[in-house]
């Protein structure tokens, strides 16, 4: 009977993840780039992203939600949404980069699925901020 309690345990815990992947960036030229504003996000998320590129040594500008990335030779999109458990937290956030509307990188942060892991509330900017260093892999651009 404890064996079954413990796989139950087990089996439970495992459908709870928070998983993250990142496809760096790799650039060559890139000085600058347009973050597409997303009039859906809070405006605190598209501080800390604008923040963090320029962090990267890109100089960032927000471009308006009216515009696609083919619009711009660099382009940064993003969504992000909140949830409430407890307490308000980031629980899923997408960061794509594009080259004249090509797709050269992408951030995902998702713990939707992270039940009762109280490793999900996290501080949303520090979160940015790891996933646009993992972006562009903490790399200055060429000169």
């Amino acid at each position: 009977m404890r064996i079954v309690g413990l796989l139950a345990v087990v089996v439970l815990l495992q459908g709870c993840s928070i998983s993250q992947k990142v496809t760096p960036v790799v650039r060559k030229d890139m000085a600058e780039l347009t973050v597409i504003e997303n009039p859906a996000v809070k405006n605190t998320f598209l501080d800390a992203l604008k923040k963090a590129v320029e962090e990267q040594g890109v100089t960032a500008h927000v471009g308006p939600a009216a515009t696609t990335p083919e619009d711009y030779p660099y382009a940064m999109t993003y969504t992000a949404n909140w949830t409430w458990d407890m307490a308000l937290y980031l629980v899923y956030a997408e960061i794509n980069v594009f080259e004249k509307g090509k797709e050269i990188g992408k951030a995902v942060y998702d713990s939707r699925r992270g039940g009762a892991r109280m490793d999900k509330f996290i501080n949303a900017e520090n979160k940015v901020k790891e996933l646009v260093g993992e972006l562009f892999g903490g790399q200055q651009p060429d000169k």
